[in-house]
């Protein structure tokens, strides 16, 4: 088989799909490994490194998807690839379908069979999100202290406080992975922190292992208590392959202060705020109703070294699988890439995706 690793196009997205080591491992169970001239370089892999490894550089992105059976990348397909896509084609990559019927639409049309890292289910793990989840939570108390600076238009509040001067209030909406990171990062630099969560055995899970953070059973009273005095609210809600809900209507923003700040990490997904849209790292942030939102769409790429990194030693095993058997073979073999496939023959196979945009859903076929 012919993999192929097309250079990211999405406005500051230096993320790879596949690191050289990685194709170096492809290469020698026999497989192909086209990569386009730059896909690595902006995190220091350069073409070097991959055909050191054995991989064929060439340099036209559509060259990299004519000749692959297998597409790898990081991010969904932009309007300009729709065309590269064919119907004997597999892609592998971040969909993130329920936020946009155009472009699950689009992906039908190409007859591509689309499978998504942020729905491969094992258990009740997400194991391909969970690292990008890690990093995002992290870096959400990194971004939201930064733009709570009174120079980058937030109230002045420093997350930690000083002796004799209150610490930030930081309100996480979710305990899930990058809910657990963003508490975790907000009580590290020792920040007052509450974390809402309606799970209540994941609530005695994160009471007895967040030590001085405070959970609070989610509900609308509960927020419209809390927000008033917070100053960095994070959204960190999933329902995983389907639209997150909007817990924080407009109403309810402006209960906020002013100048305070919002990272909706649930962006990709539409975001858990009624003034949520989507931002680029080149323009990240909006105000709405006095308040300072960041609602970059992805917001591992800002630390895309270490996120590919982390994004390969979780996919590799199931690109191989791909690589190495055919579909039904490969999901037999590795039944967690059920989950995964979210567009099959021109049809809708992830039940969340088809219901978020009401089209009918067709269950793969083993």
């Amino acid at each position: 088989m012919t993999i192929g690793v097309p250079k990211e196009i999405k406005a500051q997205e230096h993320r790879v799909a596949l690191l050289p080591s990685a194709a170096y491992q492809l290469i020698k169970h026999g497989h192909k490994v086209v990569v386009e001239t730059g896909a690595g370089s902006g995190i220091g892999f350069g073409d070097d490194n991959y055909t050191h490894a054995g991989a064929e550089v060439v340099k036209s992105h559509a060259e990299v998807f004519g000749r692959a059976d297998l597409v790898v990348k990081v991010k969904e397909p932009l309007p300009e690839e729709y065309g590269l896509l064919r119907k004997d084609q597999i892609l592998f990559t971040y969909l993130h379908l329920a936020a946009s019927k155009p472009l699950t639409e689009a992906l039908m049309k190409t007859g591509a069979t689309c499978i998504a890292y942020e729905t491969v289910k094992v258990n009740n793990r997400l194991p391909l999100l969970e690292p990008m989840s890690e990093i995002a939570g992290r870096m959400s108390v990194l971004v939201g202290g930064y733009f709570l600076a009174k120079h980058n238009g937030g109230e002045g509040v420093l997350l930690g406080g000083v002796p004799g001067v209150l610490p930030g209030k930081v309100v996480v909406i979710g305990g899930g992975t990058s809910g657990v990171n963003a508490a975790r990062m907000a009580t590290g630099v020792g920040a007052d922190v509450t974390i809402l969560e309606v799970d209540l055995e994941r609530m005695r899970f994160l009471d007895i292992t967040m030590g001085t953070a405070h959970t609070l059973f989610s509900s609308e009273a509960g927020l419209i208590d809390l927000l008033p005095h917070t100053d960095l609210l994070i959204g960190a809600v999933l329902v995983p392959g389907a639209k997150a809900p909007k817990l924080i209507t407009r109403d309810m923003l402006r209960l906020m202060k002013r100048s305070s700040v919002v990272v909706d990490i649930a962006i990709d997904q539409g975001g858990c705020l009624e003034t949520s849209r989507p931002t680029t790292h080149d323009n990240p942030t909006f105000v709405e109703e006095g308040v300072l939102h960041y609602c970059v769409a992805n917001m591992p790429g800002a630390y895309a070294r270490t996120a590919t990194q982390a994004l390969t030693n979780v996919t590799y095993r199931y690109i191989e699988a791909l690589a190495d058997f055919p579909l039904r073979d490969a999901v037999q073999r590795n039944p967690a890439l059920l989950g995964g496939i979210n567009i099959f023959n021109g049809t809708v196979a992830c039940p969340a995706v088809a219901e978020s945009h009401g089209l009918p859903h067709t269950p793969f076929q083993q």
